[in-house]
């Protein structure tokens, strides 16, 4: 089945499937003269497609990939001068290349149940084999991006297509993990 848009390059000819075991590589920016280089030293979790209007996102691409690990595994290997940070004052302060565009690296600085996870875009990395995406996020937000709603149908049929349960907010599973870390900081659940 033909998407009426361009998914990503990564998922429009179907769903590469990754490994569990992956340990991490070397997530590289687009320029070709002093690229930015930033080291994962683990594993990456919750790796998904995502529709939000913040992520980095390649040329003609609607979603990102977009992962998260923990912020102590990252590092900045090469060329870091090259960095800004895209928005300070939003939750992923995205850290993105100044030439290229492309965010290496997103930290979650402040009070939230993600505090201390770097959201990473997989398709960075140098090494294959990275776990595959097992979701998708945000979708209704492509609409915010100029997809035309009239096609969120057949967009939403072909992300389940290929594998990827379509949503308007983050899986189940996180949203669960989002809701108990507020009610626990509430004190509604003990911690």
């Amino acid at each position: 089945m033909e998407t009426p848009v361009s998914l990503h390059p990564y998922l429009d000819s179907g769903l590469p499937k990754g490994s569990t075991s992956f340990s991490g590589g070397t997530l590289v920016c687009d320029c070709k003269d002093r690229p930015v280089k930033v080291r994962v030293n683990s594993g990456i979790a919750h790796n998904h497609a995502c529709g939000c209007t913040k992520c980095w996102k390649p040329a003609g691409a609607t979603f990102s990939i977009v992962a998260v690990t923990p912020h102590e595994n990252v590092t900045v290997l090469e060329n870091g001068d090259k960095l800004h940070i895209v928005d300070p004052t939003a939750l992923i302060r995205r850290h993105a290349c100044q030439e290229c565009g492309v965010h290496m690296y997103g930290p979650v600085e402040r009070e939230h149940a993600f505090q201390g996870l770097d959201f990473i875009h997989p398709e960075r990395f140098e090494e294959t084999g990275w776990p595959e995406p097992t979701f998708a996020a945000f979708v209704s937000s492509i609409i915010e991006a100029g997809v035309d709603p009239s096609k969120m149908n057949s967009v939403r049929n072909h992300l389940r297509q290929i594998g990827l349960e379509p949503y308007d907010c983050l899986s189940p599973e996180l949203m669960d993990y989002i809701a108990t870390w507020t009610a626990k900081k509430s004190g509604v659940l003990a911690q």
